[in-house]
This record gives structure tokens, C-alpha cells and sequence, in this order.
């Protein structure tokens, strides 16, 4: 068993009560940052002189190690605010905060033979010539280690943090009382369905058996595509809680945003990514919902993408399908009144809205959907499409506009899609997503 150089190990706080104190302190350490004019300006609703949230390094320090700490849901939702905090956070504060994507702080010694022993049995080492105690990542949920088999399998095993399963409830609650603290939350929103289909989620992701039963599943749908791969589940080391697969090389795809690769290569894995997200909802009726960069790697020699971590897999039902093929044609065609129909179906407008909301939602829909109505590829690096919509979006929510949850069933789907998004602006990628599309209208 190596354990050389191993870093320091942090217990994952599980107690219920011993969260709630994390959690007030990564609260306090982003009040502290923001400041009373700031905290003042988001509990009442109004805008403040600038887009962007000033955090200091310190205190965008303390906040995200803070989060990396408690792991589990509360992390996960730091993960999702640095998907590309360019847009919230100052350039300072959002290269802080990407670190979240693949920083949770490892877990001792002790804490990973615990989980090892309740989960293989107390002789778990002996089906291992090698066990590297130091993991090679670690997220929100549980940690990653390299090892091999006595059989000479070369396996990645997912290990979950302890307690991370029984405090999603307490961590759902907890943030959902934080967002209506901060007015996050719409005034005259009523936000039970959204939080009820991310605790359902959550729980299903903090299940490996049920991710192993994704893996298998999409790894059928992918077949023998030459540009990715899923590594195989290896069942006789897997549990509810390890997941064993074959370990496969790559890089972080974020990384090729570096100077080291050509643009052509960004260009090719951003659209290779943005063509298996239509494939997914319009071909597979399976999507694969978790947007962090960190779920693929590019293998720089083959130019073949690893797909990874298939805990927030969900199907897609065949009608939802329709709605968002509909939905595009008119977002393309600039139909209006299709688009109106469209919402109301999804529930982002109630059959009563006000024609000035309606207005102002479909204005918006129809100003995100400016990639689907370029001829050719869309240069999401000199595209300022983020900041117009994030500039009008946040206008709108201000101004109370947004009070109208949608159907809760698209909550994922749409991180998904940001995320992909995001991912081709991250690369400063030319992606013809209007021709992808045109394929599945």
C-alpha cells in the first residue's frame, strides 16, 4: 500500500450539527468578503454599482476552503457557482473559486480504511498488489484512488465520504434557508419542487450502485464511437459506496483553454462534447446532467475524450424531447408565439403572465439562443453573449419578473447545458451549434 507523500487528510464532518457550524462559518467568511453594503444590497433585492461580487483572495480563500471541508451538497453548490464565475465573481475571486471543481480536501488515513473495511470487509488490502492512498482527485461526494488489482487490472476506485449520504437532507434545508435569507429566492416563488428534485438527485448521485447501473447503461449507448470512451465497472469491487472502473489517462479538457494546445483542438473537443449533448437528449433519452469540467478528460495522444461520473445520469422522457425540438425551431425562426406556447409547457410562464413578463422572458430566451441562429461556427471567445444575458437576467430577477418556477424535471437538463456552454466559451471555441442541431429538427 503506497502512501508516500501523502497529503495531510481532513475528516469529513458528518454530524448534522458539526455541518451547520461549517456551513455558518463559509457564510460568515462571505458576508465578511461582501461587506454589510452588499449583504444589505442582496437581502432587499437591489442592485449594487457593479455585476460583480468583490471578494477578497482572503476571504474568497477562507470561503472555499470552507466548503472543501464539508464536502457533499454544500460543495456542489460552490462547485456550480465556479463553473465561470468571470461573469460573478472579480478575475481574482473566480480563479479562487475554480478550485472547487477538484480541491475537496482528502480524507485521513483512517477514514478511508473505515469506509474500505465496511464496504470490501476487513481483508479488503489483500485483493490489491497496489492501493495509492493518495487519491489522484477528490470532489464533492468522494475521492478517487489509483490501484492494482492482484489479477493485474489497473483500476480508478471512487471512494465515498462518510456521513456524506445522511447530511444531504440537512444540507439541502441549510442552503435553502440561506437562499431566502439573501433573497436569492424570487419574492412569491415557491421553491419546494426545485429543492425536492435536488435532494432526489443529490441522493440518487450519493449511490454507487446506482451509478455503476448508469455507466453500464450509457456506455451501451456510446458503443464503439472512436472520440469516447467510458471505462468499464468492475462489479466484484464495487459497492453502494466504492465504485471500481478502469483507470484511463487525460487531462482535465478545461486545461486545453492552455497556451500549450492549438485551437484546433479546442475547437474539435468543445464541439465533439456540444454534438454528444444533443445526442444525449435527442438521441439517447439519457443525459449525463453534471456540467464540472472535471468529468472529461482529453487524452492529448489519441484525441479521445473519457467520460466520467455517472452519478447524475437521468433519462429524459420522449414528450420533454419534444417540447425542447419545438422550443429550438421557434428560438432559430424567431417564432414568438411558438416560444410562448413552449414555456408555458415547461412552466416558465404561468397561462396568466402579464404580457410585459412574457415579453421580457421570451426577449431573453431568444437572446440565449444567439449561437443556434449563427451561420457556420460560433466564436464563443470574442462573444460577449454571457455578460448580455447574465446583465439581462439578473435585470429581470431583480425586478421580480422571474415567479414562476419551471417543471422541475428540466432543473438538470439545463445545468447541462450551461455547462456545456460555458465549457466552449472556457476553451475560446468556434462550434457550429446551429448545424449539430439541425440534425435532430
Amino acid at each position: 500500500m503506497d502512501q508516500t507523500n501523502r497529503p495531510q487528510g481532513l475528516a469529513v464532518p458528518s454530524n448534522r450539527l458539526n455541518r451547520l457550524w461549517h456551513l455558518g462559518r463559509a457564510t460568515g467568511d462571505l458576508a465578511a468578503g461582501i461587506g454589510m453594503r452588499g449583504l444589505l444590497e442582496m437581502a432587499m433585492n437591489r442592485g449594487a454599482t457593479t455585476n460583480r461580487i468583490r471578494l477578497s483572495p482572503e476571504h474568497t480563500r477562507r470561503f472555499t476552503d470552507r466548503l472543501a471541508k464539508m464536502r457533499g451538497a454544500v460543495m456542489k453548490m460552490g462547485q456550480l457557482m465556479s463553473m465561470d464565475g468571470s461573469d460573478v465573481f472579480t478575475p481574482e475571486a473566480a480563479q479562487i473559486m475554480a478550485t472547487l471543481r477538484d480541491r475537496a480536501a482528502p480524507m485521513p488515513l483512517g477514514q478511508i480504511h473505515q469506509v474500505m473495511t465496511q464496504e470490501l470487509g476487513p481483508q479488503w488490502d489483500k485483493q490489491f498488489r497496489r492501493f495509492d492512498f493518495t487519491p489522484v482527485a477528490a470532489a464533492s461526494i468522494g475521492q478517487v484512488h489509483r490501484a492494482e488489482t492482484r489479477d493485474g487490472r489497473h483500476l480508478a476506485l471512487k471512494v465515498q465520504f462518510p456521513g456524506i449520504r445522511e447530511s444531504i437532507d440537512s444540507d439541502i434545508d441549510n442552503l435553502a434557508f440561506l437562499g431566502r435569507t439573501f433573497g436569492v429566492i424570487p419574492k412569491g416563488m415557491d421553491p419546494v419542487a426545485m429543492i425536492d428534485e435536488a435532494r432526489r438527485q443529490l441522493h440518487r448521485e450519493a449511490d454507487y450502485g446506482a451509478e455503476a447501473d448508469s455507466m453500464e447503461a450509457y456506455a451501451a449507448l456510446v458503443g464503439d464511437d472512436p472520440d469516447f470512451l467510458v471505462p468499464r465497472v468492475h462489479r466484484d469491487l464495487s459497492t453502494t459506496r466504492v465504485l471500481a472502473m478502469d483507470f484511463a489517462d487525460g487531462i482535465p479538457v478545461d486545461r486545453l483553454a492552455e497556451r500549450a494546445y492549438r485551437h484546433a483542438e479546442r475547437d474539435r473537443a468543445a464541439t465533439l462534447l456540444a454534438r454528444l449533448m444533443m445526442q444525449e437528449l435527442f438521441e439517447f433519452g439519457l443525459v449525463q446532467t453534471d456540467p464540472n469540467f472535471g468529468n472529461y478528460l482529453y487524452n492529448p495522444q489519441t484525441g479521445r475524450i473519457v467520460l466520467l461520473d455517472f452519478g447524475a445520469v437521468q433519462p429524459v422522457a420522449p414528450s420533454l424531447t419534444d417540447h425542447y425540438r419545438t422550443m429550438a425551431r421557434a428560438a432559430i425562426d424567431g417564432d414568438r408565439a411558438t416560444l410562448h406556447r413552449g414555456a408555458q409547457a415547461l412552466g416558465y410562464l404561468a397561462a396568466d403572465a402579464a404580457p410585459d413578463q412574457a415579453d421580457a422572458l421570451l426577449g431573453l430566451m431568444l437572446m440565449s439562443g444567439e449561437p443556434l441562429r449563427h451561420q457556420g461556427p460560433y466564436d464563443f471567445g470574442s462573444s460577449d453573449l454571457f455578460e448580455r444575458v447574465f446583465d439581462r437576467g439578473r435585470a429581470l430577477f431583480l425586478a421580480d419578473t422571474f415567479n414562476q418556477l419551471p417543471d422541475p424535471a428540466t432543473l438538470f437538463l439545463h445545468r447541462k447545458f450551461m455547462g456545456t456552454f460555458m465549457l466552449c466559451r472556457r476553451l475560446r471555441a468556434k462550434v457550429d451549434l446551429g448545424g449539430i442541431l439541425a440534425g435532430y429538427l
